[in-house]
């Protein structure tokens, strides 16, 4: 069984046991996260999908750990007028655990 989840603006395919990196979540290490927006159920049989959600599905997942993408550079520039932005930015990131998928 698999199922295609909304977070952090980002569409991902999970399946159970599975680990995946999304964007940043709240919570501590250890702690169980619901995702509710559910948007496609599938495996056996016909799949399910959501009109924009899945009705009474979610995904149970767990917090296993934290970490940075890597270092973007963001550089504006206008040539002829001395003017030039340099910043940087990495995004924060939450590995979880696909636990099991309700439905």
């Amino acid at each position: 069984m698999y199922a295609v989840v909304r977070t952090g603006g980002k569409q991902i395919r999970v399946s159970p046991g599975e680990a995946v990196w999304v964007e940043n979540l709240p919570g501590e290490i250890g702690e169980q996260v619901n995702l509710e927006e559910v948007l496609l159920l599938g495996g056996e049989g016909e799949p399910q999908i959501g009109a924009p959600q899945v009705p009474g599905a979610r995904v149970v997942a767990t917090i296993t750990g934290r970490g940075l993408g890597e270092k973007l550079v963001v550089f504006k520039y206008k040539r002829r007028k001395r003017y030039r932005r340099k910043q940087g930015h990495r995004q924060s990131y939450t590995q979880i655990r696909v636990d099991r998928i309700e439905a």
